[in-house]
């Protein structure tokens, strides 16, 4: 045990040892939480006081739960593959897949992605003539997923107008539609979940008698749905509940956007009362001189829980600071500081530039093309994203289930085989008409149409018999022969790639048997296990119980399995590291990662903070988040830049520098250019904090600051013949040469002269 806690800091020492109680743990950017909460794993099952099966671990990437288990393994002489640790959508796939009766889903149910869902929504659209301009698939799609992240079904939705009650009907039309074909999106894995247990009270007792410690990393991504399903699996509320294991940044909380709650820490904090509460502070990763500048920066922040990161590490170098006159210009600066930082010695790939907006990258990616540095771009298509690897996916989902239309259509006629549109018209309509999926509809399609289309079936039912009793990687091999996707690939000018792409997926099914427990040799077929050697239990009610000790092996066929991880990995936002090269993303995509380098970009009000922040509650205080999670990537040098003009979307911008500036700490920072003169005021900023409110009601009175005799206020509405709707957020010079600066939402942050500009007071 003692070579188990040995380096661990006191603050560490004392979470990981915690009673067996509800706890939350404040873990800063770089203070171990992952060490934390594995050990804390280790401590509890070798200390006697759990079992590795009453262990239910909840991380948010597929890479985090494999790292956890890979640690775990390293620890302890056990087996991890049957531990309940994953991520939410994992989790609840395995519970699903054991309960699909109870949860009232066929047996071999497939997952969507989001491209397949997006693609799924396309097509009801147009077979209801659905106006997709007025309803674009994209907004629907966010619809649906945004009231199944609250836990709502469409008959609980609001339908608060004749808009509205449209996207109601077609969420509804859409869940019928899943339910027809057996599949599931990412959303209904979670929804369905909770619907599970929250009506089946054995099957929920069964895994809140099994679960005595739930541990949940990145507690502050949760959105509502989530934490509603941690409660009911942790039995909270209850006498005997699981002692949970909370483990969070409220100041990382960079997702509001997808639906996370950072609200959720003090909510647990006051349902699960929580007696321990303890902050790791101690940072492992930065220098000095970048935790203050992260610290000082987020306690601009009101509601925090709060925390002040710290290391032993030494001051190191100051944050440096650069002002470009243009975008070009800053984009060279990174190409020179980066130059120099590579003949110091410093590696291409610990090397990163950050960004607010995909749309900055086109600048710097030409600048560093030019300059013959490497680079690699995150956020780039993952394997089981490429459009070739979704074809050979979409051949095995039919054979696994052949009533997936969305798999159906995106093969049918792919690689060609002569089915039209007005082939797939008429076997839609027969489908429709009986209401049945487009696999059995076949039947009924006359003439010409219905003969290709029978070919395409018979392609279908002949690999499957040819494979039935094969294994897995066999089975992949056949497939890919039969479907011609291999020949079709030989004749593109490009094909090579996508053909090594498409081989490379039979080793992804020999890997995948290999380390879920399959066997190599298992058919890929074989039906489900679930019965085996006493794993089930029969509650009082009847309800069949599956052991939650159950392996996936023994609940899915290889081949159901192998589905579902291609469609969960293809789901998973953790971005992947790059080759030897400069690392270019988003900061929103830098999160969990870190760098020896790192350049923040684009340090300009209405890009960070972006524009958008201005327009929503709490926008800005997210904003610095974001900004705090940049800061944190930096271990031994931190740079920020800013420049005075920026081509975006075809315009050029004139910018104020960021107010996060003036959030820093002046000993932390080397100005490299001279120091601009503006600074913004506290009645400046909360000119621009108030944007929302003037918006909703320009009527109200704008705040006095100075310039009376331009007969313009900071703060003020106005309206502008080719920009819209602004608010005033700075005004410079007076008389006669006043110019005011001006956020105009989507057009950005606009300097314009008061006695040319015809601008319109609004209120």
């Amino acid at each position: 045990m003692q070579n188990l806690l040995h380096n661990l800091n006191p603050e560490q020492l004392a979470a990981v040892t915690l009673p067996s109680q509800s706890a939350l743990i404040l873990a800063g950017a770089g203070s171990g939480k992952t060490r934390v909460l594995t050990t804390r794993i280790a401590w509890l099952i070798q200390t006697g006081q759990v079992s590795p099966s009453g262990i239910l671990a909840v991380t948010f990437t597929n890479k985090a739960s494999k790292e956890m288990m890979a640690r775990l393994s390293a620890m302890l002489p056990i087996n991890t593959r049957g531990m309940w640790i994953g991520t939410f959508h994992g989790l609840c796939n395995r519970l699903l897949r054991a309960h699909y009766r109870d949860a009232g889903l066929p047996q071999t149910f497939q997952i969507l992605d989001s491209q397949d869902q997006l693609s799924m929504i396309k097509r009801m659209l147009k077979t209801l003539n659905v106006d997709d301009e007025k309803y674009p698939p994209k907004n629907v799609m966010y619809f649906i997923n945004g009231a199944k992240d609250q836990g709502l079904r469409a008959q609980a939705v609001e339908a608060y107008d004749d808009y509205n009650r449209k996207l109601v009907e077609l969420y509804d039309i859409y869940d019928g539609q899943c339910q027809r074909e057996g599949v599931v999106d990412f959303a209904e894995l979670l929804l369905r979940s909770y619907e599970l247990l929250s009506r089946n009270q054995p099957l929920r007792e069964h895994y809140q008698a099994r679960f005595r410690h739930v541990l949940v990393d990145e507690f502050q991504d949760t959105n509502d749905l989530q934490y509603k399903w941690l409660k009911l699996m942790s039995g909270q509320g209850r006498e005997n509940g699981a002692a949970v294991f909370a483990v969070g940044d409220d100041d990382q909380s960079i997702y509001a956007f997808r639906g996370a709650n950072v609200g959720n820490m003090g909510a647990f904090e006051r349902e699960f009362a929580v007696q321990n509460l303890i902050k790791l502070e101690q940072n492992y990763r930065s220098h000095g001189h970048i935790l203050d500048s992260a610290n000082t920066l987020i306690a601009n922040n009101s509601k925090r829980l709060g925390k002040n990161l710290r290391t032993d590490a030494g001051h190191g170098e100051p944050v440096r600071i650069y002002e470009a006159s243009s975008d070009l210009q800053e984009a060279q600066w990174i190409i020179e500081e980066s130059k120099s930082l590579i003949a110091e010695g410093a590696a291409r790939n610990e090397i990163a530039v950050l960004y607010r907006s995909n749309a900055q990258s086109r600048v710097i990616e030409h600048a560093l093309f030019s300059a013959g540095i490497p680079y690699h771009v995150y956020g780039g298509q993952r394997y089981f994203q490429r459009a070739e690897v979704k074809h050979a996916i979409a051949y095995l989902q039919l054979m696994d289930n052949p009533h997936n239309d969305s798999a159906f259509l995106r093969v049918v006629n792919f690689p060609t085989r002569g089915i039209g549109a007005r082939a797939l018209e008429q076997l839609q309509d027969a489908a429709q008409q009986h209401r049945i999926s487009l696999y059995a509809a076949v039947p009924y399609v006359a003439g010409k149409a219905g003969s290709t289309l029978n070919g395409f079936v018979r392609l279908i039912e002949g690999a499957r018999f040819e494979s039935q009793h094969l294994p897995l990687a066999e089975m992949v091999q056949v497939v890919l022969d039969a479907s011609t996707l291999l020949t079709h690939y030989q004749n593109e000018k490009e094909g090579a790639d996508r053909i090594e792409n498409l081989e490379q997926l039979v080793s992804a099914a020999t890997l995948f048997v290999s380390e879920e427990g399959f066997g190599r040799d298992a058919p890929a077929f074989l039906g489900p296990k679930a019965q085996a050697a006493g794993s089930a239990i029969v509650s009082g009610d009847g309800i069949e119980i599956v052991d939650a000790d159950a392996p996936l092996a023994t609940v899915m066929s290889p081949l159901s399995a192998f589905l579902s991880h291609a469609s969960l990995e293809a789901g998973d936002n953790q971005a992947q590291a790059g080759q030897d090269a400069l690392q270019l993303m988003t900061v929103h995509a830098s999160k969990g990662l870190e760098f020896d380098a790192v350049f923040i970009t684009g340090l300009e009000e209405g890009l960070f903070p972006h524009e958008n922040s201005a327009l929503a509650e709490g926008g800005v205080e997210e904003e610095r988040r974001l900004m705090y999670v940049a800061i944190t990537r930096a271990r031994q040098r931190l740079y920020m830049c800013f420049a005075q003009t920026r081509m975006l979307h075809g315009q050029t911008r004139y910018h104020l520098r960021s107010r996060f500036f003036d959030e820093l700490p002046e000993a932390a920072l080397k100005w490299l250019s001279p120091k601009i003169a503006h600074h913004w005021s506290a009645a400046q900023k909360s000119a621009w904090d108030d944007v929302p409110e003037a918006g909703a009601n320009h009527n109200k009175v704008a705040r006095q600051i100075g310039h009376k005799d331009i007969g313009w206020r900071i703060g003020e509405s106005v309206a502008h013949q080719k920009f819209g709707e602004g608010v005033i957020v700075d005004i410079e010079g007076g008389g006669g040469n006043a110019r005011a600066h001006i956020n105009f939402g989507r057009h950005g942050m606009k300097l314009l002269d008061l006695g040319v500009a015809k601008l319109e007071k609004l209120g």
